[in-house]
């Protein structure tokens, strides 16, 4: 079993190339979690959820593929307009989460049902039932992560990076379990610091990172991250944007690390921090390197 931890884009991403679904565990940021509408809306637990289930849009890596926006441009049309763009039938099961949510379903149990309704056979949990926001002290004052994105397009400058209620949520007790039964831990190559960031700053989660085998993606090839704002808040946050930078991030508990070919200047630095790097082509650009890099993930460990 391999545990995989995520965010919404880049390791979706790699979960594409995963042969067998039966044999990884998949825990989920939901520190960028927001009400939309009245809706709950999880970006990153739902991208997780449509990649599994073969019904995610890959030209954006948010939503269902082929959907409509109906409701979205009725209510445009009637001068409102929400924070985030949600299709029809991706609000539909947005609508079903909060329903149960209001009722006293927990996040993960939720998740678990939508999961068996798409048949889904791969465990995938939220990384908490209690709320864990991010929040993005900048120059223009103190925003949520998809006022940042969204609507400041990350044209700001980033002071510090707050996980709001982190010290007080609890990791999902069977996420947790899995965790512990797993062969070794992935982390796929999400930003580092608001993706995967919420997840290992959990103590219960980090507590088993510190005594599993550990393995890493490069989210970053140079300067360049694999998707969103990667870049810009390690810059804010005084960290190297590149390999290097994600690295010392993960340096506490991080075994191997897998950077791209092109960052081989990196090895050295990195190999200095106790960790083993290994060199790949990372660009997740075609179904075939996908599954080549999981095939190699697997191997390595």
């Amino acid at each position: 079993m391999i545990c995989i931890l995520s965010g919404g884009t880049g390791t979706p991403k790699l979960l594409q190339g995963v042969k067998n679904k039966n044999h990884i565990c998949i825990i989920v940021n939901t520190a960028e979690d927001v009400y939309v509408s009245g809706l709950y809306v999880s970006p990153d637990l739902d991208t997780v959820v449509y990649t599994l289930a073969g019904i995610i849009d890959d030209a954006k890596w948010y939503g269902q593929r082929d959907d409509t926006y109906n409701c979205y441009d009725m209510m445009v049309s009637l001068g409102y307009r929400e924070l985030l763009k949600i299709g029809d039938k991706d609000r539909g099961l947005k609508l079903y989460r909060t329903v149960l949510m209001n009722k006293g379903i927990s996040l993960s149990e939720v998740t678990e049902k939508m999961c068996s309704t798409l048949h889904i056979d791969t465990p995938v949990f939220p990384m908490s039932d209690q709320r864990v926001t991010t929040k993005i002290f900048t120059d223009e004052g103190e925003l949520t992560f998809h006022q940042f994105w969204v609507v400041k397009r990350a044209q700001v400058t980033v002071k510090n990076v707050v996980f709001e209620g982190i010290e007080t949520a609890n990791p999902v007790k069977k996420a947790l379990n899995y965790m512990k039964k797993s062969e070794f831990i992935l982390l796929g190559p999400s930003n580092p610091i608001t993706s995967i960031g919420p997840i290992i700053s959990m103590k219960g989660y980090k507590k088993i990172l510190k005594k599993k085998k550990v393995l890493a993606i490069s989210p970053m090839i140079g300067e360049a991250p694999f998707s969103g704002p990667t870049g810009v808040l390690m810059r804010g946050l005084q960290c190297k944007a590149n390999c290097t930078g994600v690295a010392e991030l993960y340096q506490d508990f991080l075994d191997d690390f897998v950077i791209h070919t092109t960052d081989v200047k990196y090895k050295k630095e990195i190999e200095a921090m106790g960790i083993t790097v290994h060199i790949q082509d990372i660009l997740l650009d075609s179904f075939r390197k996908k599954r080549d890099l999981m095939k190699f993930v697997e191997c390595v460990v």
